[in-house]
Order: structure tokens, then sequence, then C-alpha cells
């Protein structure tokens, strides 16, 4: 009888711990959740008033895409810069209880808020098809919650620098500066306002440096909270350089990609290369697969091709309004609209004439 009760128990017991391994869904994930879920909703609604900021301050001043600052001088930005710090302090804080294939692909939320409100404040329209993206992106950010992998415990700051200096990871880190510094100092001033990969690129680039280092710090300042101080590590200090850093860094490119470029095409491709290097750079620093069956693993790149999906429908349809065929204008128009700002194309590449082409909407 003994023998049975005991069976059963370790049956439970398992059976309990499958489900948890399965779903992914421990207590500290779903505080992960729940905190990744806020922080899509503060950003994605801090895109577009960032984004009335900046053609604001454009209107008056010298643009950010062209290298100004004035929007530094505009109330409206700094709300807008306000709602995304609120928005980065949850994300920050989820990163600290949830693995980052749980909380990144999560941002899919904030792609759909900015585009259902860039839609009603800032007259980019949302096509149905853009509408069926935004469904994708909830269906595919769903199923990876559902199957993301148990956090990685970690018992000091230390450890953490330990898994960001082994081979792999350094080797990771190098290729990304050098990706960096190419961009900067050799094809922004060449391409940049009339490619859009080459803003995006660098913010996704260090963004994927900034998440790793976001991490560890919020680690360090969860296990310093539950009582085993990690300040006294030089490590701590060293991760809080390099996240200020990046975070000043993707603040300075992706403010010119979106004082450049349409607010609906930005969101969603920044998404998806921030994203994707995300997960690459967790996955060989935490080592995040090492914890779970190829089952778990294909499903979670199935949930994450499904956004990718959804990003590109949503991409793809940015121009079509009332069965007009979408464009791809090359050079940014003038701003000018109906409140006084240039309606705006979206540069994908340069013409091979050099002239600007404009989307029929952009041309009214």
């Amino acid at each position: 009888m003994a023998a049975e009760t005991s069976t059963s128990a370790a049956a439970g017991s398992g059976g309990g711990s499958w489900v948890e391994s399965y779903t992914g869904m421990s207590t500290d994930n779903i505080k992960g959740l729940v905190l990744a879920l806020s922080s899509s909703v503060f950003i994605g609604t801090s895109f577009i008033v960032k984004k009335k900021g900046l053609r604001k301050a454009g209107a008056s001043g010298v643009r950010a895409g062209v290298g100004g600052y004035s929007y530094l001088y505009e109330p409206l930005w700094w709300a807008g810069m306000i709602t995304m710090i609120v928005g980065e302090v949850a994300n920050f804080a989820a990163y600290a209880f949830a693995p980052a294939i749980l909380v990144t692909p999560l941002g899919a939320l904030s792609i759909i808020i900015s585009a259902v409100l860039a839609d009603i404040m800032l007259k980019e329209k949302l096509h149905i098809f853009g509408i069926l993206g935004c469904v994708l992106c909830v269906v595919g950010s769903t199923t990876i919650v559902l199957h993301a992998p148990q956090e990685r415990e970690i018992e000091s700051v230390a450890e953490v620098w330990d898994l960001a200096t082994e081979p792999a990871f350094i080797f990771y880190a190098i290729i990304v500066l050098a990706a960096t510094f190419v961009l900067i100092f050799r094809y922004i001033p060449q391409y940049g306002q009339t490619h859009i990969m080459v803003y995006i690129g660098v913010c996704s680039l260090v963004g994927s440096l900034s998440v790793m280092s976001v991490k560890a710090l919020g680690i360090a300042l969860k296990l310093t909270f539950s009582g085993i101080n990690q300040l006294i590590y030089p490590q701590t200090w060293l991760f809080a350089i390099i996240v200020v850093a990046c975070i000043l860094t993707q603040m300075n490119y992706l403010n010119k990609a979106l004082d450049t470029f349409n607010t609906a095409v930005v969101s969603p491709i920044y998404y998806t290369m921030f994203t994707s290097l995300t997960i690459l750079a967790s996955v060989i620093m935490f080592k995040d697969w090492d914890r779970q069956n190829p089952t778990q693993i294909v499903t979670e790149m199935c949930g994450f091709v499904t956004i990718l999906s959804g990003t590109f429908l949503l991409h793809k349809t940015k121009d079509m309004v009332d069965g007009l065929p979408p464009t791809l204008p090359i050079r940014i128009p003038k701003h000018g609209d109906e409140n006084g700002y240039a309606s705006e194309g979206i540069p994908l590449r340069s013409a091979a004439e050099g002239l600007p082409l404009r989307s029929p909407r952009a041309a009214e």
C-alpha cells in the first residue's frame, strides 16, 4: 500500500513537472509574462507619441532623420520617452524572471498597438491584411509562451559573467560589434536616408547585447533584493555600464529611423531583427535550448515563424488602401499632411535613376 502511494505520488509529481516543463509556465515565467505584456502596451504607445513629437519638432527645427536634435525641446516627445521608459523598466524586470526566448517575442503586441494607434492618430492606414498580420502575431506569441523553457537557475552574477565570457558568446559579441561599427561609420552616412535596414540594423545588433546585459543586471538586482548582495561584484557594475551604452545607442538610431520612415514599417522590421538576434544571443549565452526537447524547440520556432509572417503582412500591406496595390517609394518626401506635416513615403532602396517614387497616398 505504501509502495502504491509512493508510486502514485511520484507519478503525480512527475506529471506535474512534465506539464510545467511542457508549458514553461512556472511561477517566475508567469511573472515575466505579465511584466512583458504590460511592457509591450507602454512601448507600443510610446512609438506613436514619440512619432508625433518628432513630427512637431521637425516642423520648426532640424529633423532627427538628418541629424537634428530639436525634438529634445518637444514635450510630446518627452511624454513618449517617459512612456517608453516605463515599458522598458517592466521589460527589464521581465528578463529577471523569465528567459529571453519567452519575453522578447511578446514584443509583437507592441507592433499591434503601434499599428492600430498609427491608423487612428497618424492616419497611417491599416489594411485588412494588416489586421490578419496582427492576429498572426498574437497566435505566434501564444505558441511561444506555452512552450517556453524554464528560467535557468543562477545563484550569482559571477555565474552570468562566466556564461558571457565563454568562447561562443565572445565570438558572437565580436561579430555584432564589428558589424555595428561598419554600419555606423561606413553605411549610415551614405545610405541612412534611403535604406531602412541601416538604422534598424544598428538598433537590432546593439539590442541583442543590451538584452543579455539587462538580463544579467536584472538577475543581480533580483538576488540582491532577496538578500544575496550582488552589488559587491564588479561584474554587476560592468553589466550596468554596457546596458546604458547600448540603450543610448539604440535610442539615437531608433529616433532617426522613426523620423525618416513610416512607423508601420519601422516597428515590424525592428521587432523581427531585434527578436531574431536576441533569441540567437540567448541561445548562445544562456543555452536555453539545452533544457528543452526537439519537439518544444520546433514548436517555438513555428510560433516565431508565425510572428514573422504577421510582421511581413503588416509590412507588405502598409500602403494598401481600398484595393490599391502597395508600392515601394524610394526616397522620403518632405513633411506635409492635413495637420501641417508631410506625408511620408517609405524609402527602402535607392532608385537607379535617383528619382523619387511615391505611393498614391503620399502623392495626394
